[in-house]
């Protein structure tokens, strides 16, 4: 992307000093498919050194299809950190129900998406060569420990991987992946677009992102829905806090699942003939102590073994996510026969949620950009009382949240410039933020305190379980993101949307 020769002034309240950048011509969009357009667009790797090195993003555009009706350009972020962006801007060409936005947002918004700095095609971060992540994939994890191996061995893997990082792209570049230069990068592609503001909307991690642009550039912002947030206080200062609310949540939606297959019943839910806990634990005893060998299926797994951590992360993905239950049932059926299978292609095809953990699809981004973000102790001893308080509470899941800070603790590139004020979004225009009340990602109460951190907001809350609630709930919350984001009509604070009906029954199998 070549650059123009005018300047374009950052504020002071970007947390650099104010310097000129140059502002980036003209975007030169190449068609990638239907309704799409793709392009890369080179931004500062540091905004206080605007004449230095200079990253590459990846940038998509899902042209709005009523040209004549449309209303501006909508950015959003998919969450993670790590998920590629302009991979949710493609799906939108599938249409229909599998869309991620509405045919109403569809049709009035150009929908922008970006890949982050060192994300997805924007340079994106490695630390592990391929033998090392086959290895890392396929690690024997023991659930009875936090963070699954012994605390030397744990040590070990968090200096070779931090290792692993520096070998691959320099210091300054993992430094640069912040937040805070996320926000810059949207708006410098704000301007090359030409937009005087734009609409956001931001899901999971993504809603650090949205409080962040809004807090550094309230007057660019036009709309803004925050789907399922992050407690951007705890992300900012208190990360192992923000650890330990992410175990309690996933330990309380799989007490969700108990509960539901204990009500429904053994007719509806035969997992444990009534006591699904008991049934639950007495199997991952077993798989931990013999696991399933499962062959891999062409085009659906590729195989592998169901021990206890394998089951247990299987069963917090599908836990987490009511329209997974059924799966899960029958997935925990099947284990009890001898058959993997279903629990091995939950681990292998539901995204995991984005804190970490063995399976975390793109966990070399993920961890780098909230290395850059999280200001985390690096006395072990703190994350071993963090992990020891997880596990004493967290019975089932807990061996997966301890000391997964442990690679930032250790990390070899400090952000010495990282934005620590509150992401207030002062000045910006009334923000919707959506809360599930039973959230494994994010907990109910992150919701109800960016409320509070974010005065000029509307809390609308989803009941039921689930990580997000656009595009996943039902026409209640579907209607007021659209409203919001077309026409800037908020719902009424307080505002409660109910969850479609949910079940543990398993699916009926082929030809029953």
């Amino acid at each position: 992307m070549v650059f123009a020769a005018t300047a374009l002034t950052l504020s002071a309240c970007t947390g650099v000093p104010a310097e000129s950048v140059s502002t980036p011509a003209p975007i030169a969009w190449q068609d990638c498919g239907p309704g799409l357009e793709c392009a890369t667009v080179e931004v500062p790797q540091e905004y206080a050194e605007p004449g230095g090195a200079r990253i590459p993003l990846a940038v998509k555009r899902h042209r709005a299809t009523d040209a004549g009706q449309r209303i501006g350009s909508l950015f959003i972020n998919s969450g993670g950190p790590g998920v590629p962006t302009t991979d949710t801007v493609e799906a939108i060409a599938s249409g229909g129900d599998a869309s991620p936005f509405s045919p109403a947002l569809v049709a009035r918004f150009d929908i922008i998406g970006i890949d982050p700095r060192g994300v997805g095609d924007s340079s994106p971060v490695r630390c592990r060569t391929d033998a090392q992540r086959a290895e890392a994939t396929a690690a024997d994890l023991d659930p009875t420990l936090p963070g699954g191996k012994p605390l030397p061995r744990l040590l070990d893997d968090a200096d070779t991987y931090t290792a692993g990082c520096l070998s691959h792209q320099s210091p300054e570049f993992l430094a640069s992946l912040s937040t805070d230069n996320v926000a810059r990068d949207m708006d410098l592609i704000r301007a090359a677009l030409g937009e005087d503001k734009i609409s956001f909307y931001g899901m999971s991690y993504g809603t650090v992102v949205g409080p962040m642009y809004a807090t550094l550039f309230p007057n660019r912002v036009r709309q803004m829905v925050i789907d399922a947030p992050v407690h951007t206080g705890l992300w900012q200062t208190d990360p192992l806090g923000l650890l330990d609310d992410v175990s309690r949540s996933n330990e309380q939606t799989l007490d969700a699942w108990f509960a539901a297959c204990r009500g429904e019943g053994p007719q509806v839910c035969p997992f444990g003939n009534g006591n699904p806990e008991e049934a639950f634990d007495t199997l991952i005893t077993r798989l931990e102590g013999q696991p399933l060998q499962v062959p891999p299926v062409e085009g659906l797994i590729p195989g592998g073994k169901v021990d206890g951590a394998v089951a247990l992360e299987a069963v917090r993905t599908a836990a987490g996510t009511q329209q997974a239950w059924p799966a899960l049932t029958a997935g925990l059926l099947a284990a009890q026969q001898g058959d993997g299978k279903g629990l091995l292609f939950l681990v292998s095809k539901v995204t995991v949620a984005p804190f970490g953990g063995p399976y975390a699809v793109f966990q070399e981004s993920h961890i780098a950009v909230r290395c850059a973000d999280w200001v985390v102790p690096a006395d072990v001893a703190v994350h071993t009382r963090a992990a020891a308080t997880i596990a004493g509470r967290d019975k089932r899941l807990a061996y997966r949240a301890g000391y997964t800070a442990l690679d930032c603790a250790r990390w070899p590139a400090p952000n010495k410039d990282r934005f620590t004020a509150p992401l207030t979004g002062s000045g910006a225009p009334p923000v919707l933020i959506v809360g599930g009340r039973l959230d494994n990602v994010s907990p109910y109460h992150w919701a109800e305190a960016m409320t509070g951190t974010m005065p000029n907001s509307v809390l609308l809350t989803r009941e039921g379980v689930g990580h997000t609630s656009y595009r996943r709930s039902g026409p209640c919350v579907d209607n007021a993101v659209d409203a919001t984001l077309t026409t800037g009509a908020l719902p009424a604070a307080g505002t409660v949307c109910d969850a479609p009906p949910a079940t543990t029954k398993p699916p009926a199998k082929a030809g029953k």
